[in-house]
């Protein structure tokens, strides 16, 4: 009994809580992809840039501040640049896409994030993390759905007990 009490309450805090298995990057490190980018423009192969531009972008979707997370998005759609692209494989290329949705998905852009999995789907049908970000992305939209209809059904409950209330008192 004690335990499917604890699913419920369980259930609930990831509920309200967003409960998603996105790991979390701290400043620190970005601060040291910020440093190995620069090492690697000092000399550096355009392979090791590219690997450290792509840490980089890794730590900044994946920050707690808003303003990092927006680099990041911005570094990996110029990435995506259909110019620059050509040299790009498959592979670096669902990165990239997976990226930019987890970027998305951390701004709030849950659609936008969507569409972004799915490409990267078409790439890897069966890259696991771009599958469990689909999932969380789309239990968010149906969360943010289910309490947008909550919260519009208890404005019009609200509405409609304060006409029934002034109406009561015409009386």
């Amino acid at each position: 009994m004690e335990a499917k009490i604890g699913k419920f309450f369980d259930s609930v805090t990831g509920f309200f809580g967003g409960g998603d298995h996105i790991p979390w990057c701290d400043r620190d490190v970005i601060a040291g992809c910020e440093r190995e980018v620069a090492d690697s423009t000092n000399g550096g192969s355009e392979e090791l840039k590219s690997e450290c531009i792509m840490r980089l972008s890794w730590a900044l979707v994946h920050s707690r501040q808003a303003e990092d997370i927006q680099r990041g998005i911005a570094m990996l759609e110029g990435l995506l640049n259909p110019s620059l692209e050509s040299s790009s494989s498959p592979l670096q290329k669902r990165e990239k896409l997976y990226l930019l949705a987890v970027g998305y998905y951390r701004s709030g852009e849950y659609g936008k994030s969507r569409q972004l999995v799915e490409q990267c789907l078409e790439i890897a049908s069966d890259f696991r993390q771009a599958l469990t970000l689909k999932k969380t992305v789309e239990d968010r939209i149906a969360r943010d759905g289910v309490i947008g209809i909550g919260i519009t059904a208890t404005a019009v409950g609200l509405i409609a007990g304060g006409v029934a209330a002034a109406l009561a008192r015409k009386k």
